[in-house]
């Protein structure tokens, strides 16, 4: 089919938003698609530097579009749509409310991806709009918990025609031939010693104070954090040495092509959320998040170590992780120490994880999301 993506996500960037935008456009090439992307930008970036920085292997077109910001992507949406009925798109899939509203309103048969609650003084008006909109439709949700929020929320009943379950994902296929703890830290040229490896933002809510202090306690642990602007890690450098730890290594932003082999190099993996969990544009989404490392985590085949958020339960389970409070620095110490200690259930848990890992790829995902649709194709 020939399907053209819009978001108001900005390509090239480091953050979660623009990396699952890219993630779902190369998995819907994988599936034989014609994709196109509109993206806000007004310079075209290499290729090659895309496929470095979001792990790709299969080519799809991207388009960048002026937008305004006083038009608050109005304008993107816009243009992006009347482009798209040009190019005879046979399906539009966007992660814009108002892109989804217009592209059907044009007769365009649309997919919804949504990762948050639905709000603004414009926000509802448009969600209402999209459902009562006449034409095919589909709205992918990436938690049983936002379904929940949204039907509370907007006194409805989301038809299970309609809105579809779709967690995000990983490419297990990346993750297939990855070496052990012990030789992909000999790759990286990382220390030899037991490790605990976190990836991922540093933004409030990612339970930094918590890896601090663990790395206190356990200073004959090595701990990696992938991940962080620039300001942040030369922020964290400098606390930690300050406080005397000395076993964290910050590496900054990963690119996607090369996080495998880094988080093979954990023995353990880290998602210390906390009660409230920012993202790049702040909000909070601990009750509703689908977390990318998450599934990455998997994929990696490694005991997994989590907060105890009823969301994650979705996904992972007694058997593929270990559950602590969040922010309850004493029961992680404990839960780490526990694991440190125990290879044996360190090496059970990454084998389920692993196994549990299939279900949950990215070209999988699509290829739901798009099963019988649209009906008349």
């Amino acid at each position: 089919m020939r399907i053209v993506c819009i978001s108001a996500s900005q390509v090239p960037a480091q953050t979660a938003n623009s990396i699952q935008v890219m993630k779902v456009c190369h998995a819907l090439t994988r599936l034989g698609h014609k994709v196109r992307l509109f993206v806000p930008g007004d310079l075209a970036v290499a290729w090659e530097d895309l496929a470095e920085l979001y792990g790709l292997d299969e080519t799809f077109e991207i388009s960048w579009m002026h937008a305004r910001p006083a038009l608050r992507r109005y304008d993107l949406a816009w243009t992006a749509v009347r482009r798209a009925c040009e190019l005879g798109a046979e399906v539009v899939y966007t992660w814009m409310l108002q892109a989804a509203v217009l592209a059907l309103w044009r007769g365009v048969p649309t997919v919804l991806e949504l990762h948050d609650r639905v709000t603004g003084r414009i926000g509802p008006w448009l969600f209402r709009r999209f459902l009562a909109a006449r034409g095919e439709k589909r709205l992918l949700l990436i938690t049983q918990a936002l379904r929940q929020r949204l039907e509370h929320d907007f006194g409805v009943q989301l038809s299970q025609d309609v809105a579809i379950l779709a967690p995000n994902g990983s490419e297990p296929e990346r993750y297939a031939s990855l070496p052990s703890a012990n030789e992909a830290r000999q790759q990286l040229g990382l220390p030899e010693r037991t490790t605990a490896v976190y990836t991922g933002g540093f933004y409030a809510g990612r339970g930094m104070e918590l890896l601090a202090g663990l790395a206190q306690a356990f200073p004959q642990v090595g701990f990696v954090w992938i991940g962080g602007r620039p300001t942040e890690v030369e922020k964290w450098g400098a606390k930690l040495a300050g406080e005397g730890i000395n076993n964290v290594i910050l590496t900054g932003f990963v690119e996607n092509r090369k996080l495998p082999l880094y988080q093979a190099a954990g023995d353990i993996l880290l998602m210390p959320y906390g009660r409230v969990i920012a993202g790049s544009s702040g909000g909070n989404s601990a009750d509703i998040c689908s977390p990318m490392k998450m599934f990455d985590y998997l994929a990696s085949g490694r005991a997994i170590l989590a907060s105890d958020l009823p969301v994650l339960h979705e996904v992972l389970h007694e058997s593929n992780a270990v559950f602590c409070p969040p922010e309850d620095e004493q029961a992680w110490r404990e839960a780490l120490a526990a694991l440190l200690a125990d290879s044996a259930r360190r090496e059970a848990l990454g084998r389920q994880a692993k196994a549990d890992a299939g279900r949950y790829s990215w070209v999988e995902r699509e290829r739901r999301a798009l099963e019988n649709f649209p009906r008349q194709q």
